[in-house]
This record gives structure tokens, C-alpha cells and sequence, in this order.
């Protein structure tokens, strides 16, 4: 009897689909995005690129405007220190020379400021333009019958038949026709005083 039930077990386990046919996995789809052509010529891109080519020109230009009246103040200092000849400076010159390194230090502490402001606007644009791409491409995928979506710069080589770029292109023209090229504020250093 025993026997029997075993051997009916066994039986009923064979006629049972395996788990492992049960959760086969698909062939890959695969289609190929040129990343490097969607951020070149998407609508929003070549926008924020001109903002952020613009915003490093004006930083430019102000840490220039700051530098001018400096270095003109430390070559007066200077001279006026060679003209001493070694002899100790006055306190009128000294107050002058820790005058000089508030600026210094002043237009320093500015410049940085707006060097971290510019990292902060492009990190924001890449943050915006990746939320909306990660959706359209599961999109794309979708529309395409894709079940794997990988970057022109990770293959070797590929159909143009698989190449989802113009898609994923439009849809991101779509999607985001602008972005906000100013990043919010940055949170304030709550480490000071403590």
C-alpha cells in the first residue's frame, strides 16, 4: 500500500508543471538610445546648455570685476611696503593691508559661491531631464516591444532597426519642453555656531 502511494505521488508531482517552466524567463528584446544625441538636440537641453554657457560667463565675469580692484590695491601695497626700504610699517598701512585681505577674502567667499551655485544649477537640469526620461522609457520600451533597453555607448554594435533614439527623443521633447535652470537654494549651514 505504501508502495502504491508513492507511486501515485510521484505520478501526480510529474503530470504538475514545474515551478521552473512556470517562471521561464522571456527572450530578450533589446533596444538601443543614444543617450549623447537625446541631451545634444532635445528642445530643453540645448536651452539649459546655452543658461548654464550663460551663468559661467557672467561668473566669469564677476570674479574678473572682483580681482581688478584688488590687484590694484595690492600692487599699491606693495610698492608702498618696498618704499620702506625694511623699515616696520605704519599702522595706517598695516590697517590697509588687513583692509586688502577682508576683500581678498570677501571676493573669495563670493566666487565660490557662485562656482557651487553653477555645479548645483547643471546637477538640477541632469536630475530634471533623468526623472523625465526614466518613465519614457519604460514607455518606449512598451510601444517598441522591448524587454531591454540599452545605451549606444554599451554596445558594440547595432541595428538601426533596435535604435529607439528618435522615439525617446520626441517623447522627451514632450514631456519637458522646458527646465528650471536655477537649482533652489541651497539648505543653509546649520553647523555654524555650535
Amino acid at each position: 500500500m505504501k508502495r502504491l502511494l508513492i507511486s501515485a505521488s510521484l505520478a501526480a508531482v510529474a503530470a504538475l508543471p514545474s515551478a521552473a517552466n512556470a517562471q521561464a524567463i522571456p527572450p530578450a528584446v533589446v533596444a538601443v538610445v543614444d543617450l549623447d544625441r537625446v541631451q545634444t538636440e532635445c528642445t530643453a537641453c540645448k536651452t539649459a546648455r546655452d543658461a548654464l554657457k550663460n551663468q559661467a560667463l557672467a561668473q566669469d565675469s564677476r570674479e574678473k570685476t572682483l580681482a581688478a580692484p584688488l590687484q590694484t590695491e595690492q600692487q599699491a601695497i606693495q610698492s608702498a611696503v618696498d618704499a620702506l626700504k625694511g623699515k616696520e610699517p605704519d599702522a595706517a598701512l598695516q590697517a590697509r593691508y588687513k583692509a586688502f585681505q577682508n576683500k581678498a577674502q570677501a571676493a573669495q567667499t563670493e566666487a565660490e559661491r557662485g562656482r557651487a551655485q553653477l555645479q548645483r544649477n547643471q546637477a538640477y537640469i541632469a536630475q530634471q531631464i533623468q526623472a523625465k526620461l526614466n518613465p519614457i522609457y519604460t514607455q518606449v520600451m512598451q510601444k517598441r516591444g522591448a524587454n531591454v533597453l540599452v545605451e549606444q555607448g554599451a554596445t558594440l554594435a547595432a541595428s538601426t532597426a533596435v535604435d529607439v533614439t528618435t522615439d525617446v527623443l520626441a517623447a522627451l521633447n514632450a514631456a519637458m519642453p522646458t527646465v528650471s535652470v536655477t537649482a533652489p537654494a541651497a539648505p543653509a549651514n546649520t553647523t555654524q555656531g555650535r
